[in-house]
């Protein structure tokens, strides 16, 4: 992979001709919300050969804290020496995958670049996508050759629960914001209804919703750049005042589907947009924090 580097997808076919690359670090992220064992169990019965496993709960999230979402953003230095750990440096490009629908591999795409590592892709169509195109696998715990991930955290990229707040209220009070948070839950859970995830139902008050399964096509796969752009921009411009790409803080359940948004307004150009990393889970530890329903 010496010749491109790879920032946002990378196809099954493409990324099988180069497994032997020694500067590739393949992570396997698959997960389930209902079902917490269920990625390991899934790496030990079959994976993409070399990839090494990455956890949601114990890698890619710290654990909950009484004021905080319910998947944390790691600690820094842990999170880079877990990086380092799988053999990931500043040489390395990374493939992130999970089963199909690229939402927790996004969370590794997202984690990395704010950690200033821009090499970095999700395997479109994830597992699925591999195993349907009849590519090798393996049953194999990879072990890498450790190297020294250092971080170059990029704080532009988050929001607080504060700004976010202030957002909200200025939208609540008649008064211009130019932010706009865009929430990637499915639209029953945005709505209020059909909550069987967090205590409170509801969304932040002023916000769109975007489900992050528009992103996708019926195979699991994103969709064409511009058929994104098209989407987004319907998203962007819904309300009375139309949002730019870069104002916009995405958000969802806990921080992890959130990002895949993120991705896909990379994927239609549409640059800039920043991250809400506690989301509803955490902005609902605080009762004094207004909720809406509806859609």
């Amino acid at each position: 992979m010496e010749t491109k580097t790879y920032g946002t997808l990378i196809e099954a076919p493409e990324l099988a001709q180069h497994l032997d690359d020694p500067n590739l670090v393949i992570v396997d992220c698959r997960w389930d919300i209902a079902r917490p064992e269920w990625g390991d169990a899934a790496y030990a019965e079959s994976h993409i050969p070399g990839a090494v496993f990455a956890s949601m709960d114990r890698d890619l999230a710290d654990p909950v804290g009484p004021e905080t979402g319910r998947h944390p953003l790691p600690n820094v230095r842990r999170f880079a020496e877990t990086l380092g750990k799988w053999g990931i440096d500043a040489h390395t490009q990374v493939v992130a995958y999970d089963q199909n629908t690229a939402a927790a591999a996004s969370r590794l795409w997202w984690l990395l670049r704010w950690l200033g590592h821009s090499a970095v892709a999700v395997l479109n169509g994830g597992f699925a996508a591999w195993q349907s195109a009849s590519l090798p696998v393996s049953t194999l715990k990879a072990l890498r050759e450790p190297r020294v991930f250092a971080a170059r955290v990029r704080p532009e990229l988050l929001v607080s629960a504060v700004d976010v707040e202030a957002i909200s209220d200025a939208g609540s009070q008649g008064r211009d914001s130019a932010e706009l948070v865009v929430d990637a839950r499915a639209a029953d859970r945005f709505a209020g209804r059909n909550e069987t995830i967090d205590p409170v139902a509801g969304h932040i008050p002023g916000a769109r919703n975007h489900p992050f399964a528009r992103n996708l096509d019926a195979s699991g796969k994103f969709r064409a750049a511009a058929e994104l752009r098209q989407l987004w921009q319907e998203t962007l411009n819904a309300g009375q005042r139309p949002a730019r790409p870069d104002a916009v803080v995405s958000m969802c359940g806990s921080g992890v589907t959130a990002c895949h948004n993120l991705l896909a307004l990379e994927l239609a150009g549409l640059n800039g947009a920043r991250l809400y990393a506690g989301s509803w889970s955490e902005w609902i530890k605080d009762p004094a924090r207004a909720v809406e329903k509806g859609t």
